[in-house]
């Protein structure tokens, strides 16, 4: 499993309308729909006005990479860029492993 932190800096003032925005291109359904995506959620920083966090996860580096290929994700691209000043990406790979009980 393979799963990024995106943390969207937005201009300043920005960060609702590039969520809106996202919403609107349907980032967020489509992404879900690909093949290996577990999780594409995203959260409002409570401290942070201006950042947007992305959480997704994938079940191998190349469905994520397939994604990075859609027509959305270079939708996601124009608004990342008139939305935002910069972008923080943090990648994790992990398995998911069972215990016994007893």
């Amino acid at each position: 499993m393979l799963t990024w932190n995106v943390t969207y800096h937005c201009k300043p003032g920005q960060r609702e309308a590039f969520y809106q925005a996202l919403c609107a291109l349907g980032v967020r359904e489509n992404s879900k729909s690909e093949a290996g995506n577990c999780r594409y959620d995203y959260y409002f920083a409570a401290e942070a006005q201006d950042d947007l966090l992305l959480v997704e996860t994938w079940t191998t580096p190349e469905l994520q990479q397939a994604h990075c290929q859609t027509e959305k994700f270079a939708q996601l691209q124009e608004c990342k860029a008139q939305f935002c000043d910069s972008v923080e990406i943090e990648k994790f790979t992990w398995e998911i492993v069972a215990e016994r009980n007893g």
